[in-house]
C-alpha cells in the first residue's frame, strides 16, 4: 500500500500518493505565486494561512487521483525542516490528524534531503552513492556529499541570499514580475549574457565551496539605479534583456564553478541536483557540459520534480523500511529558508 507525503514548507501546498515502489500514483501543488507576486516575495503570514485554507482539498485530491482510497494509505509522510515555521506547522497538524483518525505510522523527512531524492524518483537504480549533490532553490543554496538518502555531509553552500532569492531580486529590479527564476530566463533570451561584466563571487575561490549572491545582487541594482541616480533610468527592451543574462550568466557560472570544485575534491562519478532553481534551462545546459567534461554521471528530476512538491516525499519509504517512524510529539525544525518579502511593511492579511 502507498503513502501519503504533505508539503508546506514555504509557498506551496502539496501532497501526492507514492507507492513502495516509488511510483508517484498522484501528486497535487496549489501554487502561491499569484497571492505573493504584489509583494515580489513570499511573505511568510500570508503564506501559512493559504496553507490552512488549502490544505484539505489538496490531500483530497491526491487521494482521489491515486485511486488508493483513503483506507488504502499506509503511512503519512510530511516535511519537517527547513522552511518557515508557519507553513510547516500546518503540514504537520494536518499529517498528524490523519495519523492518530486513521492510527497510521508519522514520518517526518527533511525538504532538502528530498529535493535531491527526487533524482530517485527520476532515475532509479541509476541513481548511486555516494555523489554530489547541489540543492539551489529560492531558499537553499547548498552542495553535499551524498553517502545515502538519508546521509548527506554538507560541503559548502551560500554565505548570504539563495541564488533563487538573487533570482527574485533581479527580475524585481528589472519590473519583470515574480517568481523571479522563469522571467529572468525568458527575458534573457533576447540579451547578451557578455553585454554587462557582473560579479561571481567566490566563483574562482579554491580554497572554499561556499557561495555569495548579495554581492550581484547589489550590481544589478547599481545597473538598474546608479547611486548618484535620483530614480532608474528608462531602458529599452533590449537593455534589460542584456541585464537578464548577464545576471542569469553571473548567477550560473558562480553555481557551476562550485559544483565542479566538488567533484574534484570528493572524486565522485555522479552529480544530482534539485530544487527550483535547477528547472533553469541555462543551468541544466551548464551542468551536463561540466559533467561531460569532468566524466561523471549527472542526473536532473524532470523540471515539475525541481520546484517544490510531495512526491520527493517518497524519501520517507526510506526510514519506513529501516522500520524507523515517528511519535505524534514530533515538531518541526524551521531552519533556513531566505526568501522573504521585498523590505516594506507587512500586509494586512486578505
Amino acid at each position: 500500500m502507498p503513502l501519503l507525503a504533505i508539503e508546506t514548507t514555504c509557498d506551496e501546498t502539496a501532497a501526492a500518493v507514492i507507492s513502495r515502489e516509488r511510483k508517484v500514483l498522484s501528486s497535487v501543488v496549489a501554487s502561491q505565486e499569484t497571492l505573493h507576486a504584489r509583494w515580489r516575495g513570499v511573505v511568510p503570514e500570508l503564506a501559512s494561512r493559504a496553507h490552512v485554507e488549502r490544505i484539505v482539498p489538496v490531500i483530497e485530491e491526491a487521494v482521489r487521483r491515486s485511486g488508493a482510497g483513503r483506507e488504502g494509505i499506509e503511512a503519512v509522510a510530511v516535511a519537517i525542516r527547513p522552511g518557515l515555521v508557519g507553513s510547516l506547522l500546518v503540514g504537520l497538524s494536518a499529517a498528524k490528524a490523519i495519523a492518530v483518525a486513521r492510527g497510521l505510522p508519522l514520518v517526518g523527512y527533511d525538504h532538502v534531503a528530498a529535493h535531491l531524492y527526487a533524482c530517485r524518483l527520476a532515475a532509479a537504480e541509476r541513481m548511486r552513492y555516494p555523489c554530489v549533490g547541489l540543492v539551489a532553490s529560492g531558499g537553499h543554496t547548498s552542495l553535499f556529499f551524498v553517502r545515502g538518502p538519508l546521509e548527506l555531509e554538507r560541503l559548502g553552500g551560500t554565505i548570504d541570499d539563495a541564488v533563487g532569492e538573487a533570482f527574485d531580486k533581479a527580475a524585481s529590479l528589472l519590473g519583470l514580475g515574480y517568481p523571479g527564476g522563469p522571467a529572468i530566463e525568458a527575458a534573457a533570451k533576447g540579451g547578451d549574457p557578455a553585454a554587462h561584466r557582473l560579479p561571481r563571487p567566490l566563483a574562482r575561490d579554491q580554497t572554499t565551496l561556499d557561495m555569495s549572491f548579495s554581492g550581484l545582487k547589489t550590481a544589478i541594482r547599481y545597473r538598474v539605479q546608479p547611486p548618484a541616480a535620483a530614480s532608474p533610468r528608462v531602458r529599452s527592451q533590449r537593455e534589460t534583456a542584456d541585464l537578464a543574462a548577464s545576471f542569469q550568466e553571473a548567477a550560473v557560472e558562480t553555481v557551476l564553478a562550485k559544483v565542479d570544485l566538488a567533484i574534484e575534491r570528493t572524486g565522485a562519478g555522479l552529480v544530482a541536483a534539485g530544487g527550483g532553481v535547477t528547472a533553469n534551462t541555462r543551468l541544466r545546459e551548464g551542468l551536463a557540459r561540466l559533467a561531460e567534461r569532468r566524466g561523471v554521471e549527472l542526473i536532473l528530476p524532470p523540471r515539475e520534480l525541481c520546484t517544490d512538491n510531495a512526491a520527493m516525499g517518497a524519501i520517507a519509504w526510506e526510514r519506513l523500511e529501516r522500520g524507523e517512524s515517528d511519535s505524534l510529539e514530533l515538531e518541526v525544525v524551521a531552519g533556513t529558508d531566505r526568501r522573504r518579502a521585498a523590505a516594506r511593511p507587512a500586509p494586512t492579511a486578505q
